[in-house]
């Protein structure tokens, strides 16, 4: 019995289709709208079950919750909402993220927030199956996140 938690524990630290992990931004691509480069590269994003805390999204045990959709590399460049004007097929290519094959999730991750004011979203928040990166559409921009 304890291999089987083992192997599922094992196979949850090797693909980015979870989120639940420390998160570093590496990178971006675009014009960033009001944020500065040096105030995120460098800076992390965690989420751990009910709590998130970063540079981007935070929620302390507030009713979080996540949810996504499953995109092939065509369609999600298909997707008007996320392809910001064909950056986020400049950006997988890059990131050799660009096989007919591969499979993403688009993630929304909500904080209901212990009162009106606290409620936050995080959308989009995209990662690819089998890969150690996370793309947030960010004021312009397209961010780059990894985690070990």
């Amino acid at each position: 019995m304890k291999i089987k938690y083992l192997f599922l524990l094992f196979s949850l630290n090797v693909s980015a289709e979870f989120l639940e992990t420390k998160w570093t931004v590496t990178d971006h691509f675009g014009d960033l709208w009001y944020a500065k480069k040096e105030n995120l590269i460098g800076k992390n994003q965690i989420f751990d079950g009910g709590y998130a805390e970063g540079v981007f999204y935070s929620c302390d045990f507030a009713g979080q919750s996540m949810t996504y959709n499953t995109y092939k590399f065509k369609d999600i460049l298909k997707n008007k909402e996320l392809s910001q004007k064909g950056n986020l097929e400049k950006v997988l290519d890059k990131n050799y993220l660009n096989s007919e094959s591969q499979v993403f999730f688009v993630h929304r991750i909500t904080c209901n927030g212990k009162s009106i004011s606290d409620r936050k979203v995080m959308y989009p928040f995209i990662t690819a199956k089998n890969s150690n990166k996370g793309f947030y559409l960010y004021e312009g921009a397209i961010i780059t996140l990894e985690y070990n």
